[in-house]
């Protein structure tokens, strides 16, 4: 069942990436022929990537082929996919890998040195992310920034989840639909690399029955692997601020993730940031809800 899962995802993923190519950048020379749809043609695609159009055909067509890894690299540059796309695709075509994952996980929990660390950055805002997007732990000042998710049932504490559904979420992001989009892009890419996953899949489901914009986003089939960027929020305390963030994958455990957000020494966004910290500085609760009432 696995396999059958992963193929299709991957057919999937191949038309789509091919769709983005232009032809006239991908440096093929003009053939007179009418394009009727955009991007590369499946021909086209093998030209690139030297390899034969029936063996490119019956991958896209998620026949159960495994490319040796100088296939898939040539496929990765004639699709121009970027280090995301590429590591997607080897998720893709891996199910070796993928099955070794499914065997091996279970319960994901927050090792004791990790919420330490937490702790000893009380001054950042950290978030610790898992599978599929999970809020896994957050530090006293991510719950004041963005929400406070230990109050969440545990089976709610999902960034995804909380970024398209929480009205909060959609208020508190002044370029909402661009981090929401990035959000979706991001589970995408963690479903390549477990596609039979229970849990992601009921997740999928309950976003494409109550997001209106999750469904168009998904079939998209866009990667993004959060590394580092910037969120521009409008806080309910301390108004305007924008933070960076690095993302930071702990030795032995890739599939947790701290996200550490910081502001510019000096800025409005840093005194914001301190502000936030003096107003939520009682352990009892440190939710921007909670503050706002003291």
């Amino acid at each position: 069942m696995g396999s059958v899962v992963t193929n299709r995802e991957l057919a999937d993923f191949l038309r789509r990436a091919r769709a983005v190519v232009d032809p006239s950048r991908a440096g093929l020379p003009p053939d007179g022929r009418v394009r009727r749809v955009p991007g590369l043609r499946r021909e086209e695609v093998a030209r690139l990537a030297g390899v034969s159009a029936d063996y490119y055909a019956r991958l896209e067509q998620g026949r159960p082929i495994t490319p040796s890894p100088a296939v898939v690299e040539a496929i990765g540059r004639a699709l121009e996919l970027d280090a995301a796309g590429r590591a997607h695709l080897d998720d893709l075509i891996g199910p070796s890998s993928a099955t070794t994952r499914r065997q091996s996980r279970g319960v994901q929990r927050v090792r004791p040195g990790i919420h330490q660390l937490l702790d000893a950055l009380d001054g950042e805002p950290v978030l610790v992310l898992g599978r599929r997007t999970d809020i896994l732990a957050a530090n006293r000042m991510a719950k004041a920034l963005f929400a406070d998710f230990d109050r969440m049932p545990a089976v709610r504490r999902n960034y995804a989840r909380w970024m398209l559904l929480d009205q909060d979420a959609r208020s508190l992001f002044v370029d909402w639909p661009d981090q929401a989009r990035a959000a979706v892009e991001s589970l995408r890419f963690e479903v390549g690399r477990d596609p039979d996953d229970r849990a992601t899949a009921e997740l999928i489901a309950e976003l494409r029955e109550h997001s209106p914009e999750f469904g168009e986003w998904w079939e998209q089939h866009r990667v993004h692997q959060r590394t580092h960027g910037s969120k521009h929020l409008h806080h309910p305390l301390v108004g305007e601020l924008t933070v960076e963030y690095e993302s930071l994958t702990p030795p032995g455990d890739p599939d947790t993730t701290l996200y550490i957000y910081t502001t510019e020494p000096g800025s409005p966004s840093r005194k914001a940031i301190n502000l936030l910290a003096s107003w939520t500085s009682t352990p009892t609760d440190g939710s921007p809800a909670a503050a706002q009432h003291k």
